[in-house]
């Protein structure tokens, strides 16, 4: 499993470290539910999301950060109700006013054999 997220970029001129830096702080509820598919078969979903690292510039189209968010586990039945700090790299390009997020690839488990 490897999630992808677009995120509208200004059409300011050009696009610096600063401009994406902003975009991520103004869809921060945008970035939770993006960080969220990720952990959806735990139940658990991701909030309070921020940069946690300065942006790495590959290419003055791509590059690299590192997001921390509150990971929150909550079940009113099973009366669990858990929160900790994680982190999770997320690669980036940019392409037609886009800022296009790649979370890392998780391997999805196959069958078991019996």
């Amino acid at each position: 499993m490897q999630e992808t997220w677009t995120l509208p970029l200004p059409n300011s001129g050009k696009l610096t470290s600063e401009v994406i830096k902003q975009v991520l702080v103004e869809s921060k509820m945008d970035l939770g539910i993006f960080l969220s598919y990720y952990f959806k078969k735990e139940g658990a979903l991701a909030e309070n999301v921020s940069l946690d690292s300065e942006i790495s510039m590959k290419d003055h189209n791509s590059g690299s950060f590192t997001l921390a968010f509150d990971l929150v586990h909550f079940n009113a039945c099973l009366a669990i109700h858990e929160q900790k700090r994680d982190q999770i790299n997320i690669n980036f390009k940019i392409e037609d006013n886009g800022l296009i997020l790649t979370g890392p690839y998780w391997p999805e488990r196959g069958m078991d054999e019996i």
